[in-house]
């Protein structure tokens, strides 16, 4: 088996997403992953591993009431940047943009870096209390 270039591996982390089907997920996270959330303010959470990662990432897949969607993707070599909007709710202020710098090794994600244009505590599907 070939290994997935970086190009591959963020299409399908971003169509997890967007068709909200999180099994995408299974086979891109490295074991030695890192992922830091854009909140809370200012470092974001920090996730590591690949189940936790793998977990936290499932649980924004099937938040319902809210959606992740890209809007832009530059890849360079074992980097790619996802420029984004998260939406968490039906209004019109209930919306943020960021984007994610991803790095990618061996056909895995290895780290992932969240930054948000945010005003104030956006309700994230991982926090236990969101609902």
């Amino acid at each position: 088996m070939s290994v997935r270039t970086t190009a591959e591996v963020i299409a399908r982390f971003n169509r997890a997403f967007t068709d909200r089907e999180a099994g995408l997920l299974a086979d891109l996270i490295a074991d030695d992953c890192v992922m830091e959330s854009v909140q809370p303010a200012p470092r974001g959470e920090r996730v590591s591993g690949r189940e936790a990662c793998t977990q936290w990432w499932t649980a924004l897949v099937d938040d319902l009431a809210s959606q992740f969607t890209p809007q832009e993707v530059i890849v360079a070599g074992d980097r790619a940047t996802i420029v984004w909007t998260y939406r968490f709710g039906d209004g019109p202020d209930q919306w943020v943009q960021g984007v994610n710098v991803m790095r990618v090794t061996d056909g895995r994600i290895v780290e992932a870096l969240g930054f948000g244009k945010t005003a104030g505590e956006v309700p994230l599907a991982a926090e236990p209390d969101a609902a």
